[in-house]
This record gives C-alpha cells, structure tokens and sequence, in this order.
C-alpha cells in the first residue's frame, strides 16, 4: 500500500481525544440531577483555589453519561501565520464513544468506538478522500484518554493554574491551565474556560490547545444536550469503500 501523509494532521489529533474529553465535562441535566457540593479549598492557597475548580469541572463530568453539542473551531498555526475556521456538531457517549462532525465544504468525520479511532477526510475536487484508523493505545494520548473514559482523574494526570479570567477574554468566568504532569507530544498545556455561577459551574465553554510549537486549536460549544440516551448506532458510521487508507 502507498504511504500518504495524512493532510494537516496536528488540529485532527490534537483534539480527537482531549477537546471530547473537555465536552464530557460539561454538567448532565442540570434540573435533573444533584448538584455535587463545592470542595472547601485550603486557606489561602492559590493552587487549592485552581484544584477547587477542578473538582468542580471533574463532578460534573462524573455525572454525565452522553452529550451533544456545535463546536466552532479555531486552529492558529504559529509558524506559518496561518488561521484556519470550521465548525460542526459532536456527539459523546461514556465510555469512551464519539463522533464529530464538520459541516461542509470541511466534511470531516472523526469517530470513535471500541478501542478504535478513526478519522476521515474528504477528496478536494476529483480526489479521492483519505482515512486514518489505529487503535486507542496507538494515538499516544493516554491523560486525555483515562480521563474521557473515566478511568482516570484529572489530579492525577494534570497539574493545575488558575489565569487572570478577564485577560484571557473570560471576565464571567473562570479559566483553568492544565498541564501535564508527563511530557505529551501533542500538547504542552490546556486551558478550560469554566462557569463560575452556581447553577453551572463547572461547565466547560471552551476549550484551548496550546502545543510546544505555540500552536492554538480554539473549541467554542453551544448547544448542548446532556444524557439524551444516545444510541450505539451513531458510532458505526464507514467511510467510502474507495477512501485511501493513510500509514502514520
């Protein structure tokens, strides 16, 4: 089989695992549900301030078993200057299950089920369209992975900084800097952009990737829907029989 290079791979696995992680942790069915208790932080501690907002971020994503939502994304390429826009809408299932999908003329389809992953993207004109499947353990995104799957929790994977919220464009909330507490090839820190009023907080409005190269993948959601009982069905979606399969 030819080798191809997969097109513009970094915003693709960038996101696939942490951006769907970040959508988990958005509250299930806020009127439906009990709202976890707020954890008492230490006493004028900093960093027991940004681990506060964390738990917060993490109860809510304990309590939710599957979401829709649109996404607007925003990927900054550093060196070249470059700013690419798309959008679309996701859907997650516990554990471990998900499917985006970028609304044309993108029309990339990025699923995830069963241990498996796999992305596809449409031909340009007269081209065929390529597609990438490898295993969970093969993506080498193992934090983004036990947490989205909960089988992990974020203080164990991540450490934790609270920004000034208002320089960061975020005045009505709060926004948490993670970073990794073992070195991670496709992102050098993360930052959630969290609710802070009572009857959400702990929801997760956006979403940004920051990589070692100064790259910014921007996820912006709307839309959400929590605990709806999505259906095994939408995770079984093929790519066309023709689609070229891509050796990373």
């Amino acid at each position: 089989m030819t080798q191809i290079t997969f097109r513009n791979p970094a915003p693709v696995l960038l996101v696939v695992v942490v951006a769907t992680a970040a959508l988990a942790l958005a509250p299930a069915a806020l009127s439906a549900q009990p709202k976890p208790a707020a954890p008492t932080p230490h006493a004028g501690s900093s960093d027991a301030a940004a681990r506060q907002v964390a738990a917060s971020v993490q109860s809510f994503y304990d309590q939710t078993r599957d979401l829709t939502a649109t996404f607007f994304q925003t990927y900054v390429n550093k060196l070249y200057d470059r700013t690419d826009r798309s959008q679309g809408h996701v859907v997650f299932k516990k554990p471990g299950k998900m499917r985006w999908d970028y609304d044309k003329p993108n029309g990339k389809v990025i699923v995830a089920g069963s241990g498996r992953l796999l992305v596809y993207e449409p031909g340009e004109e007269g081209e065929k369209g390529q597609v990438l499947e490898q295993s969970f353990s093969d993506a080498d995104l193992p934090q983004a992975m036990a947490f989205l799957m909960g089988t992990g929790k974020l203080e164990d994977d991540f450490t934790f900084r609270l920004l000034d919220a208002a320089r960061e464009g975020y005045p009505a909330g709060q926004v948490l800097e993670l970073s990794p507490r073992k070195p991670n090839p496709h992102f050098d820190r993360l930052l959630f952009y969290v609710e802070s009023t009572p009857a959400l907080r702990g929801l997760v409005r956006r979403l940004l990737i920051v990589d070692g190269s100064g790259n910014r993948n921007r996820f912006d959601f709307s839309g959400f829907k929590f605990n709806t009982g999505v259906t095994e069905a939408s995770f079984n979606w093929k790519p066309p029989a023709d689609a070229r399969r891509v050796h990373m």
